[in-house]
């Protein structure tokens, strides 16, 4: 076993960088508790390995007394002199108990625990490797699956792409090779837990980090970013060298930067908006190539109204919305975009009435028809209404008019103090 225990611990220091100290103390740890078990149930035992010869010894320490009560604790004074000259009453020695049979349960013992502590020692290494790298790219082989979630091989370690990390519009195989960045690493009982995302808003700002020059000397410096992952994302640029173009810098020559970095996120669209602290100038940027007719600023409900052409609506809102959606996140305002009323038809205004109409909590899409029918295009309008006015109107009684009046007091209510309904 001698033999074999240095060949172990000179592998383990040499290939796995495991310190040798390091395993000789969880070895003399582990075959102690086997040791008070099968060698001596002695209170105080030690256990010692050469660090030379690798040969294990037991030792006691025992107190010195006149008569022996208990064998395994205490010694007589005579025989203690034999291992200390000058033991007296009371005093305490060490008393080697080794036994013939020991190599074997110690290295029976020594194996088991050397596997524990390499195992251990290796999720320390991992977690040692990567507790500081949240955040940052790595690269790794699809290993497995285990059920929507995706196991990579980092080369020391294994990491997981959750379901939830994952980029609806990608499809993996064992085998492949992705990037992703490092979400959060815990140490774990059982081992390291590395978290990746492809879908997380920074793994697109990182891919820029290190695609883009200007932005890694902080020439150029990313604002914000809003991303619907696999479909879109929105970053918000500004340059702090008035000779920079941060969106050129960005854009790179004939678009090869931003090219590589679609290229990684398998095709999804990126839209590099130049930022302003001008909340107009923002979203106009954030809009773009849609063309705005005006704006108007909300503060108190951090609201932009925006209008457009008939022509430029679709442009401006975008495929399901998501054009409006991700300038709402880019800029932190409400987006609400309107058709020009000047260049509506007279169907149109109507159903804009009537939409406008619905949306107040309390009315719904058939009263408002109903009202707008009846002339009441606004709110304005409405709470300018008299309830015989309300009464009047086909399919209304009392109970419905004194419901569309409160109604339209909560909104208009809701409008002039918006911070109590927040």
């Amino acid at each position: 076993m001698n033999n074999e225990l240095l060949t172990v611990l000179e592998y383990m220091e040499r290939e796995r960088g495991i310190d040798r100290e390091t395993l000789l103390s969880a070895v003399e740890q582990a075959v102690l508790s086997a040791a008070k078990k099968s060698v001596s149930p002695a209170q105080d035992l030690r256990i010692a390995i050469d660090r030379e010869t690798c040969d294990f010894r037991a030792f006691a320490r025992v107190t010195v007394v006149e008569t022996v009560e208990k064998p395994h604790d205490e010694i007589t004074l005579a025989n203690a002199r034999k291992i200390k000259a000058d033991a007296a009453i009371g005093d305490i020695v060490e008393l080697e108990v080794t036994p013939k049979n020991f190599g074997r349960i110690a290295a029976q013992t020594a194996k088991q625990a050397i596997l524990h502590r390499i195992r251990q020692a290796e999720k320390d290494i991992v977690f040692e490797e990567y507790k500081d790298k949240g955040g940052e790219i790595v690269s790794g082989t699809v290993r497995r699956f285990e059920r929507s979630d995706v196991i990579l091989d980092l080369g020391r370690a294994e990491a997981i792409l959750p379901a939830k990390e994952r980029v609806p519009t990608e499809e993996y195989q064992v085998g492949d090779r992705i990037r992703a960045l490092i979400l959060s690493v815990e140490n774990r009982p059982n081992g390291t837990a590395i978290v990746l995302s492809r879908s997380h808003p920074d793994f697109v700002q990182r891919l820029f980090e290190l695609e883009v020059s200007e932005i890694l000397d902080n020439t150029v410096e990313i604002k914000e970013i809003a991303r619907e992952a696999g479909f879109r994302s929105k970053i918000a640029v500004v340059s702090h060298d008035e000779k920079v173009d941060p969106v050129g810098a960005c854009v790179g020559l004939r678009g090869i930067r931003v090219k590589n970095i679609v290229r990684e996120l398998s095709g999804e669209k990126i839209d590099i908006v130049r930022w302003s602290d001008d909340i107009k100038t923002f979203v106009t940027n954030a809009l773009a190539p849609a063309k705005l007719i005006r704006l108007n600023i909300l503060e108190d409900t951090r609201t932009v109204e925006i209008i457009v052409d008939n022509d430029q609506l679709s442009l401006a809102i975008g495929k399901k919305g998501q054009n409006a959606r991700l300038t709402a996140k880019l800029t932190g305002w409400k987006i609400d975009i309107q058709k020009d009323e000047a260049t509506m038809g007279f169907e149109e205004k109507v159903a804009l009435a009537v939409s406008n109409m619905a949306r107040i909590e309390g009315i719904g899409q058939e009263r408002a028809e109903a009202l707008v029918t009846s002339g009441f295009l606004t709110l304005e309008g409405l709470l300018a209404a008299e309830l015989e006015d309300l009464e009047a109107i086909e399919g209304f009684d009392a109970g419905v008019a004194a419901e569309v009046q409160a109604a339209a007091e909560r909104a208009f209510e809701q409008q002039q103090h918006p911070e109590k309904t927040a």
